[in-house]
């Protein structure tokens, strides 16, 4: 019995590398694009019934808390069935392989902005170019398993991150284009790099 149990320990390993090994061909470009969609929509959601998001703070978080969390509802669900045609039998080993790669940049966004909202108000107009900064080093910690283009993305996320530290204080805290734009180009751009690469229409193998 242990023989057997080490055995199937080392299979178990076997398919985690060989998941970690090969690119990553669960994410689709039409839902990709859709989630950059989603962030201008958001964009135009605050600007219209969101004047003073300084002086509502809570409600431009929930405005944009949702927006990502039914962006990733929508990546997940997508991924899950394109991977189990794309992957086949490797399909659960190559979801986690590629859940493990960008989850500690989520996790490290969610604690930071957890900690800001409630120890420190006064910069919380820093999010929007922390979570992208954010974003973009979990981008460039999913690259060995996208396609390499993908860089170009991260570096895009971390440019506008920084750009966004540096110009949207003062009268332009939380601007709604300080989301809005970042994210909608940059999840367009990760559609395109997804769709070249044989990603194209949701629902393709």
């Amino acid at each position: 019995m242990p023989d057997l149990e080490k055995a199937l320990a080392e299979i178990t390993l076997i398919r985690s590398q060989m998941a970690r090994g090969m690119e990553f061909r669960g994410l689709g470009a039409a839902t990709l694009a859709a989630t950059g969609g989603l962030a201008l929509l958001g964009a135009l959601a605050q600007a219209l019934w969101l004047e003073e998001p300084a002086r509502h703070v809570e409600s431009y978080l929930v405005l944009w808390l949702g927006i990502a969390a039914a962006s990733v509802l929508l990546i997940g669900v997508e991924t899950v069935t394109r991977t189990a045609r794309a992957h086949s039998g490797l399909a659960q080993e190559m979801i986690v392989a590629a859940i493990e790669q960008f989850v500690p940049a989520a996790v490290a966004g969610a604690l930071m902005t957890f900690v800001l909202y409630e120890t420190a108000p006064m910069v919380l107009w820093t999010l929007p170019g922390l979570w992208q900064i954010v974003f973009g080093l979990g981008v460039f910690a999913s690259r060995s398993s996208l396609p390499p283009a993908i860089a170009s993305a991260g570096v895009w996320y971390l440019a506008s991150g920084l750009a966004c530290l540096a110009t949207a204080g003062g009268d332009h805290a939380f601007s709604p284009w300080a989301m809005g734009l970042p994210f909608g180009i940059g999840q367009m751009l990760i559609a395109l790099i997804v769709h070249r690469q044989g990603g194209g229409a949701d629902g393709e193998a």
